[in-house]
């Protein structure tokens, strides 16, 4: 799918690291003895975007959105069904292992799982220095001490060199993968949720670790995360995908202060604000009604529109295209948030579309107590002494209390 407008929002196409065009991926469901196939996961579904040298382009969506999808096609871990992956100007997109080898030096990749990824049967020396081995390259120095600093630049110890992936936390795996995927210095990281196995005290550190490697080698990212707010401090673009589709790419501030497809906003909706009276403003909760859809069977026209607030008629017939609304600010929707409608002439909203989604005020305990402080105090209780033939009679749990401070003035008598 071609992007309108592709070149006015990207003036510096020379400096394009990465370009992917029209990418698509479908795994097919075979069944009976013949193995025929008889449905395919639409994974990805046509996704065009390009990677510019020196950035970092974050990723997000819900799980099953496809973003882990995309990452192993553009590293050509997996085979894509059509599309166009170049990088460096060259088509990597069908090239088999023996002509992708030279590249891997180039491209590497931070897997998601760091229990999967090791071979548990290889020391951690072994494992970080077997792109030294596969590639051929004899740093100085030795392979040992260069991967040995390595570790020690990834927040581990050089004495972890001969220890096996078996002792260590999840956290300390994915750095050891973080190890093995800088060892060669690669131009194009890709990294599939690189600190969701970290506990949140080390997540700050191994961000900032990447953000210091990538000045220093000059490294080039495409963070893939399902964190809001690591991807806001990270990432100098970020593209939104959904259903296989990418629904909206933009840069970091314009996607956070005004988000144009209604998915994006209520995703942003759901980052929790730690202290919303701080801000002078009560947050707003989008809860979205309803599932993903299947990807074997997606909705036509928008795939959105099964749960969007906004769907008219021809959401759910027509395909949005993915224009570039503003400057570096491209979506795919008719009836986008901050821009103006690209459908007026349809206002019929869909039946599922009313009941789409409900709006609720998030307040803290904090906003309660100073909401009960400004209130003005209520009515003073009945005394004690009030007889029992009172014509509105107290609940069970209001009586209880009553009946033993009666006791207990019976007994001071």
């Amino acid at each position: 799918m071609t992007i309108p407008s592709q070149a006015e929002s990207a003036p510096d196409d020379r400096d394009v690291l990465l370009k992917v065009e029209g990418l698509v991926k479908h795994f097919p469901i075979k069944k009976g003895l013949l193995q025929r196939q008889v449905a395919a996961v639409q994974a990805v579904d046509g996704l065009s975007f390009d990677v510019r040298s020196g950035e970092t382009l974050g990723v997000v969506g819900e799980s099953g959105c496809g973003k882990s999808t995309m990452g192993r096609l553009i590293t050509r871990l997996l085979e894509p069904t059509s599309g166009r992956v170049e990088f460096q100007g060259t088509d990597i997109t069908h090239l088999n292992t023996a002509r992708m080898r030279p590249l891997r030096r180039d491209v590497q990749m931070i897997f998601q799982d760091p229990y999967s990824s090791l071979n548990p049967r290889h020391t951690i020396g072994t494992i970080v220095g077997a792109p030294f081995k596969l590639q051929g390259v004899s740093p100085e120095g030795g392979v040992k001490k260069t991967v040995q600093g390595m570790l020690e630049r990834v927040g581990l110890s050089p004495e972890h060199y001969n220890r096996y992936p078996h002792e260590f936390s999840g956290g300390q795996r994915q750095r050891i993968g973080i190890a093995r995927a800088l060892a060669l210095q690669p131009k194009l990281v890709v990294a599939d949720e690189p600190v969701s196995a970290l506990d949140v005290s080390i997540q700050a550190q191994v961000v900032n670790l990447l953000d210091d490697l990538q000045d220093e080698l000059g490294l080039t990212y495409v963070i893939i995360a399902h964190d809001l707010s690591v991807i806001r401090h990270v990432s100098d673009r970020i593209a939104v995908m959904y259903l296989g589709k990418m629904v909206e790419l933009a840069d970091r501030k314009d996607l956070y202060t005004k988000p144009m497809h209604p998915y994006t906003k209520a995703l942003l909706s759901a980052v929790p604000v730690p202290d919303p009276k701080r801000r002078g403003v009560k947050s707003e909760r989008i809860l979205l009604r309803g599932d993903v859809p299947s990807p074997i069977d997606p909705p036509s026209g928008c795939r959105f529109h099964t749960r969007c607030w906004k769907a008219t008629q021809i959401c759910a017939v027509k395909e949005p295209p993915f224009l570039t609304l503003e400057t570096a600010h491209q979506v795919a929707c008719h009836h986008p948030e901050n821009a103006p409608d690209q459908a007026p002439e349809d206002t019929q909203l869909l039946s599922a579309a009313r009941e789409a989604i409900d709006v609720v005020s998030v307040s803290t305990a904090a906003d309660a107590a100073a909401e009960a402080a400004e209130a003005p105090s209520p009515t003073p209780p009945a005394e004690p002494s009030a007889p029992a033939s009172d014509p509105d009679p107290a609940p069970a749990a209001e009586k209880e209390p009553a009946a033993e401070l009666k006791k207990e003035s019976g007994k001071a008598e």
